[in-house]
């Protein structure tokens, strides 16, 4: 993922639309990291980046330089936001039969919640009906319109617009930092991302892993801690 200067931020939000460009353009495998969540679901992922791009934009215009957090992980929200807008505006999501199930399976599971007195929330979907996270967000959106994730609270301060079902704030960050997170993995080299992905994916032990490539747990756990140590360095060591 491309680490976007203070000094470009500035020189962008001043006007200096070589420097926008440039930012949008360096930053395309994170649009493309969003767009992809959005994959069979009846629109052109060229269409999607455009829009998604879009939002880019918006965020690099609002983006508060006192703000401690990444350009990235403020534009996150905003390109969700700006793909779902159009998404519900155009009308034309084509959903797919088992998302139309599992929102059927939500929806009488619901009512059974519902006749307790008791409130629906996403991780009781997930351990009835032993459903993804991402699955059963998806098929919530099939079926109200959706609202543009934290751009209210980073535009002006105004609270999240949310339902019962709606992902609250700490899940909504957990989703941004999925997108974040799989990027940087799919930075890695072959052998560093499957030494990831077995550690903590597949939850192979250090010694699991060991045996794999025949070497020490003690190497395994020197590479792990120097991969972890580079990715949280591109994640939180600039903006």
């Amino acid at each position: 993922m491309y680490e976007t200067t203070l000094d470009e931020i500035l020189e962008a939000k001043s006007g200096n639309k070589e420097t926008l460009n440039t930012i949008v353009e360096k930053n395309s495998r994170l649009v493309w990291s969003v767009v992809k969540r959005f994959a069979n679901r009846g629109h052109e992922l060229e269409d999607l980046y455009q829009i998604g791009s879009i939002g880019f934009v918006k965020a690099i215009q609002r983006f508060d330089t006192s703000f401690d957090v990444k350009l990235s992980t403020f534009a996150v929200p905003y390109i969700l936001g700006e793909i779902k807008r159009f998404i519900r505006d155009d009308g034309m999501v084509k959903v797919s039969r088992s998302l139309k199930e599992l929102l059927t399976k939500i929806n009488f599971l619901r009512k059974e919640y519902e006749k307790r007195g008791k409130k629906l929330e996403i991780k009781d979907i997930e351990n009835e009906l032993k459903e993804s996270r991402e699955d059963i967000i998806l098929a919530l959106e099939t079926e109200k319109p959706i609202e543009s994730i934290q751009a209210e609270v980073f535009d002006d301060g105004n609270t999240e617009k949310q339902d019962v079902l709606v992902i609250d704030k700490n899940e909504e960050e957990e989703t941004v930092n999925k997108i974040i997170i799989k990027d940087e993995i799919e930075r890695l080299s072959d052998r560093e991302r499957n030494i990831i992905v077995m550690r903590y994916f597949k939850e192979k032990t250090q010694t699991e892993v060991a045996k794999i490539y025949g070497i020490s747990q003690v190497q395994v756990s020197r590479i792990e801690k120097k991969i972890l140590l580079e990715m949280r360095r591109r994640i939180q060591g600039s903006v």
